[in-house]
């Protein structure tokens, strides 16, 4: 027995040299590390894991292609051997990071090696080189992000993105209750702050070891450019101010944004609403997000075009959209910025009762802004500037205690969350639950009468899902689908639902009256529509 265990631990501790040895190759192969660096980075990780010599055999060709699989050999040595205090997802993505943060140049060496790549061969060639240095150092987690749910929804808007995120790892209850005990962070002060950028992590914050970030200027102002680690789309990025301020949406906020795609010409730059309800997670500090995909608003044609005496430059309309989007168009940023922070600063103060829309309100003697925008910058083909602006309104009633332009209730069962600038633009991220619970309700739509009927009790994951099923239920095929067809119906279901939830968020409906409305908006403003 006892030769069985000291075999077992040789075998173990050979797998995790060879992982070792194939990492820091791996490093070097995908340029993360110089040859220069090669047996200092090999000492730094056999220190890390208590060896005193390293794998002494060649690792040849058999290098894969991604990180993950040598990492994982090495995380389960250190579970198997105490080295973290839980073998779970949190505590593996804390070793994780802090392996391959061993394995990456300085922050100073990556900002120079942008820099250089920028004036050489221009700024796509610098981020193309960024993103792939990102998912090399297992920062952006393919793995994961891969396990993502997909599709495509045919609206009479165009098409609308599906996702079910299934790339931000989950705590154990264990996790959670701890995370719990413990004070509230003060360092770093949220998981935006520049203070990430190495930092060790801990149980209710992410490790940030193989973090690095690109200082830019924008608006005379210090501000960063990194990768999402979760990318929800190509190259999604986020700008992040220099310093721990809060969300505040002013012409400089449009600013910062076309002068954003004036330097990054190939990316886009959105900002979530200043307001809760209609803004994003993150009020606490100032942030735009980013990168490269078209999403489904930016296909959204204008069906209205308006002009203004004062911009004759810039084009003006409202766009084919479930929300209330106008875009603006224009050669000239300056010329854009001005007709823009124009429109936003009258929505402000706008509001029309027929329509649910005030502007303020008073609340326990506090006068209380209501509305707001959600802008989105990019450049077109030609090169011309498009801002659209999505006006948003976040105030509640008896009825819709969540917000009147939110999610309605009847909805919550697929999204109760906000509303925020990557839905806005047509991409829906749903909560990972859906996976499973979708799953299950294809299989009762596909004959499994038992699930039907527990998912009628309270208590039961799908009791939520309860009237939505029921309404699955009373079409002629219920029950008589093959699982396939049954999943094709529910993704086509939930499209449709998302798509409901945009227009629900709108503030000027998709009706002859909500039409009136919004041109009453532009009317105001002295905008005069034009064939």
């Amino acid at each position: 027995m006892e030769n069985e265990m000291v075999s077992t631990g040789a075998s173990e501790s050979r797998q995790a040299l060879h992982a070792i040895e194939q990492l820091v190759t791996f490093a070097y192969n995908h340029g993360l590390i110089q040859e220069a660096d090669i047996d200092y980075s090999r000492n730094l990780l056999l220190e890390e894991f208590g060896f005193d010599e390293p794998f002494l055999e060649a690792v040849g060709d058999e290098v894969p292609a991604s990180p993950q699989q040598m990492l994982d050999v090495l995380i389960d040595y250190a579970a198997a051997h105490e080295m973290i205090q839980e073998n779970s997802d949190t505590y593996r993505d804390l070793l994780d990071a802090k392996i391959m943060g061993l394995l990456m140049a300085r922050p100073s060496e990556v900002t120079a090696e942008f820099m250089k790549r920028k004036d050489a061969q221009g700024i796509q060639a610098a981020t193309d080189y960024f993103y792939k240095l990102c998912i090399d150092s297992n920062y952006i987690r393919m793995d994961r992000v891969a396990k993502n749910e997909y599709w495509k929804y045919e609206s009479v808007y165009g098409d609308i993105e599906i996702t079910i995120n299934l790339s931000k790892p989950e705590k154990s209850p264990k996790e959670i209750a701890l995370a719990k005990l413990l004070p509230p962070p003060v360092y770093p002060k949220c998981q935006l702050c520049r203070e990430n950028v190495g930092y060790a992590g801990r149980v209710n914050h992410p490790a940030r070891q193989n973090l690095r970030v690109i200082p830019l200027e924008l608006n005379g102002e210090k501000w960063f450019f990194q990768y999402s680690p979760y990318v929800y789309y190509n190259e999604h990025s986020i700008i992040f101010h220099h310093d721990h301020v809060p969300m505040k949406l002013t012409k400089d906020t449009l600013k910062r944004l076309l002068g954003f795609v004036e330097a990054y010409p190939h990316y886009f730059l959105g900002s979530n609403a200043d307001l809760p309800i209609v803004g994003g997670s993150i009020l606490t500090h100032d942030h735009f997000q980013g990168g490269r995909h078209t999403f489904p608003i930016q296909k959204a044609e204008v069906t209205a075009s308006f002009t203004h005496k004062t911009h004759p430059d810039v084009s003006l309309g409202i766009v084919h959209w479930p929300m209330s989007v106008l875009r603006l168009r224009a050669a000239d940023a300056e010329s854009l910025l001005e007709c823009a922070n124009e429109v936003y600063e009258s929505w402000k103060g706008y509001s029309d009762a027929e329509l649910d829309i005030e502007a303020w309100s008073w609340i326990e003697g506090e006068k209380v802004r209501h509305n707001t925008v959600t802008p989105i910058a990019r450049r077109s083909a030609d090169g011309e500037y498009e801002m659209d602006l999505v006006l948003r309104n976040n105030r509640t009633n008896e009825q819709h205690p969540e917000g009147i332009f939110h999610p309605h209730r009847e909805m919550h069962h697929i999204k109760k969350e906000n509303i925020g600038l990557i839905e806005v633009m047509g991409l829906a991220i749903l909560p990972g639950r859906l996976k499973s619970e979708l799953d299950q309700i294809a299989d009762i739509l596909s004959g499994h009468s038992e699930l039907y009927e527990a998912s009628l009790m309270e208590g039961h994951p799908l009791a939520v899902h309860r009237d939505w099923i029921s309404d699955l239920m009373q079409a002629e095929d219920a029950g008589s689908l093959t699982k396939e067809e049954a999943v094709e119906k529910i993704q086509y279901q939930v499209g449709g639902i998302f798509t409901t939830i945009l227009e629900q968020a709108g503030v000027y409906k998709h009706t002859e009256e909500g039409q009136r409305g919004f041109h009453r908006f532009l009317t105001s403003m002295g905008y005069t529509q034009h064939s």
